[in-house]
């Protein structure tokens, strides 16, 4: 009993000091709380189906921004990490009736060494150059999909793969605990030192690598780290569909993760997948049957919303609402509420 007592003054503790004090770390809380709930509110399972995808799409988008946001190697293929986990689980569990227990680490574990497969030959491309060498990749997978059509469908694909769970429930208490799980150890790893060596990278990788950084052994890291997030994404998005087919590695999907991580704002993993959680539904809605908006006007209002984040918040919209709301201290470096004039730990003076 004294040791539950000290486990939640302990949890009391951070909560309070570290969590509460902050106002983007209490809204995310209590967002996350809601979504945890929220099948206990409403069983809706057209709601539930967009939170469901929403979930998967964010911990796709939050794979890229590892990559592209903090290693500044901008993937423009990122489509195929996820297409490759979604092909490797779905066929597995089709051909060989293996669990999506099984099936989602070993996509997973096949996305980490298509990574390996794209980093090892890009590695001394740039820019332009690495963005489009990397698009090339989803495009080369979908021509050897077609080729090989008695084993991948084809154009069609196919079906017949095992739900992810029973019910829409269980799944939604899959999808939605992993990608909080998932995000979170993303951002850890962005504010490790190894995040710190990615930002070296993306931002002088020349000094980085005179500063005795084995620039390489990192980029390949960041490759595979992002394959592994992105193909446990597509695991699960295969399983939850119960379909495998050429829409996980299209071109579109590599264009939607990059718009998502630009709306919410690039190299802080929570942007990312809060830009997913506002895109993707309003998406989704405006589409819907409740609304019954045309496809074509859908398009226009999602071009203006992009546009104008575009123009008045370059860099993107949670990052914009953080730096509305929060200072940082010049000496210590934690986050304080933008009203406070001194800091909350080391009490320096705030501007």
């Amino acid at each position: 009993m004294n040791i539950l007592s000290f486990y939640v003054s302990r949890s009391y503790q951070f909560l309070r000091g570290e969590i509460l004090v902050i106002p983007s770390r209490t809204i995310a809380l209590l967002l996350c709380l809601f979504l945890l709930f929220f099948p206990l509110i409403s069983a809706n399972d057209f709601i539930l189906r967009v939170l469901i995808l929403a979930s998967i799409y964010a911990i796709f988008a939050a794979s890229w921004d590892l990559l592209s946001g903090y290693t500044g190697q901008i993937n423009f293929g990122h489509a195929l990490f996820f297409g490759v986990a979604a092909y490797t689980a779905g066929l597995l569990n089709y051909n060989l009736d293996l669990a999506p227990w099984a099936t989602i680490p070993i996509g997973a574990l096949a996305a980490v060494v298509a990574g390996l497969v794209i980093g090892i030959p890009c590695l001394r491309l740039r820019g332009t150059y690495l963005a489009f060498a990397t698009l090339a990749f989803p495009l080369i997978l979908l021509g050897v999909v077609s080729a090989i059509s008695s084993i991948t469908g084809g154009e069609r694909g196919f079906s017949g793969v095992d739900p992810l769970a029973g019910s829409r429930v269980a799944s939604y208490y899959i999808v939605f605990p992993s990608m909080m799980v998932l995000g979170f150890i993303m951002w850890k790893i962005a504010d490790s030192n190894t995040g710190l060596i990615f930002h070296a990278i993306r931002e002088d990788e020349v000094t980085a690598r005179a500063s005795g950084i084995n620039t390489t052994r990192y980029k390949l890291l960041a490759f595979c780290l992002s394959g592994l997030f992105a193909g446990i994404a597509g695991g699960m998005y295969v399983h939850f569909m119960k379909v495998a087919g050429p829409s996980t590695l299209e071109l579109l999907l590599s264009f939607q993760v990059i718009i998502w991580a630009v709306f919410g704002g690039i190299a802080t993993i929570y942007g990312p997948i809060a830009g997913v959680f506002i895109l993707y539904p309003l998406r989704e809605f405006l589409l819907s049957r409740y609304l019954h908006v045309p496809g074509e006007l859908t398009m226009l209002i999602f071009a203006c919303i992009v546009l104008i984040v575009l123009l008045f918040m370059p860099q993107g919209l949670i990052t914009w609402l953080r730096d509305k709301t929060e200072k940082i201290c010049p000496r210590c470096k934690l986050q304080n509420v933008a009203t406070r004039s001194k800091c909350r730990v080391c009490t320096a003076d705030l501007d």
